[in-house]
């Protein structure tokens, strides 16, 4: 056999290997992605049951606010709505019910018998106990996401990714009002 012949045969094989290795990862990444998102999912799923009798619960006591437990529904309804898979919607969607729910927590302050309600204050530790599963499931799918997407944007994955099908995934992060400083006012 020819030197020149074995050379590219080495070569060849490298490259096969390389690809196997490089797709293997690509597909351990993507169900890492996945696991992370089932875990948030089941929470979600959680949360999106507790709402209406949350709903239901302040209806009673802040029957005015209709607009503000309208939103809230409208919101939950819009994430229910999201197509399975599509986790960077999902996201979106989840953001905006985080919003109205923090809604719906500040009339608990203008409503002090709501605030002093059985129901209102187990459904209020139940959220607080599905929030607090988000969050670590929030992390633990944040990492895997940072992990798939470093691989699927740096060298050998790069090289690859076009080809063996790399999805970028976006972070779950907290909401951008969220992040905004509280406003505290003591002149009253």
């Amino acid at each position: 056999m020819n030197l020149t012949l074995i050379g590219l045969l080495v070569v060849l094989g490298l490259l096969v290997l390389l690809s196997i290795t490089v797709y293997n990862k690509f597909v351990r990444n993507r169900n890492l992605v996945k696991d992370g998102w089932s875990n948030i999912d089941v929470a979600l799923k959680r949360r999106y049951d507790l709402i209406p009798n949350l709903v239901e619960t302040v209806k009673g006591y802040a029957a005015h606010e209709k607009e503000t437990l309208e939103r809230a529904i409208q919101a939950r309804n819009s994430a229910i709505a999201v197509p399975t898979g599509d986790i960077n919607e999902q996201i979106k969607a989840e953001n905006a019910l985080q919003q109205t729910l923090r809604s719906i927590f500040a009339l608990s302050e203008a409503y002090p018998d709501l605030k002093a309600n059985t129901n209102f204050i187990q459904l209020q530790e139940k959220l607080n106990e599905i929030e607090e599963n988000l969050e670590r499931s929030r992390r633990y799918y944040n990492g895997t996401v940072r992990e798939n997407n470093t691989y699927g944007e740096s060298f050998p994955g790069v090289l690859f990714a076009g080809i063996f099908g790399y999805k970028h995934y976006d972070y779950f992060e907290t909401a951008e009002a969220e992040k905004e400083n509280v406003k505290v006012d003591f002149s009253s």
